[in-house]
């Protein structure tokens, strides 16, 4: 059985105004949702995390894998119109959020498209909840909001005007990002900087 509806993704329709993006409800088969929700790693700091440097279990594993298949990257491929083909991905999972993340930003100019799956039940809070925005300056200015909700995707083309945040949650949010980028440098230079960044995370703990 398949974890990802990539027949779900197919019948979306694409929006175009002001960039490519869609969003997708129930985007996990409900039977792998539970395996996955109960092997996901265990985070409990702010940040993004690479997937190799994380434990997680067998559930998780099945995300990890599907998501990496030739055949999800040709499915976004083909949907946002741009060949992947030799286009490295790059896997990063969030645990929790702080009150300071969430603001207004676009992705990197090396990465070429986001895919962003959450992974929190029930969600009850204006906070955390992911915005397309149309300005870089207000985050009011909504072209669509969505709840993190568990089984839901948000992914788009990262454009200059792809303007995406929050408003300030503090707690647990969880989600995977799945980004392809332009080269092996630039997946390498995402690798050492997320590490870098785990590293750190991890002495101040420490200390």
């Amino acid at each position: 059985m398949a974890v990802l509806d990539l027949e779900k993704l197919r019948r979306t329709p694409l929006a175009t105004n002001p960039f490519e993006y869609c969003v997708v409800s129930d985007f996990i088969d409900a039977g792998a949702l539970d395996r996955v929700e109960r092997d996901f790693p265990d985070i409990d700091q702010g940040g993004s995390f690479p997937i190799s440097t994380l434990e997680y279990g067998s559930g998780f594993h099945e995300l990890v894998d599907e998501l990496l298949k030739p055949e999800t990257r040709a499915a976004f491929g083909e949907y946002f119109g741009i060949d992947l083909a030799n286009r490295p991905p790059t896997l990063t999972v969030r645990g929790r959020a702080r009150t300071k993340d969430g603001q207004i930003h676009i992705d990197s100019k090396t990465k070429l498209i986001t895919v962003l799956i959450y992974f929190n039940r029930r969600w009850g809070s204006n906070g955390g909840c992911l915005r397309l925005l149309r300005s870089p300056d207000d985050i009011e200015d909504v072209i669509v909001e969505v709840p993190p909700e568990s089984g839901m995707l948000v992914a788009f083309r990262c454009r200059d005007n792809a303007w995406h945040g929050h408003k300030p949650f503090d707690g647990a949010r969880r989600s995977i990002q799945l980004n392809w980028v332009v080269d092996e440098s630039a997946a390498r230079g995402s690798e050492r900087r997320h590490r870098w960044s785990s590293l750190l995370k991890k002495l101040r703990i420490a200390g």
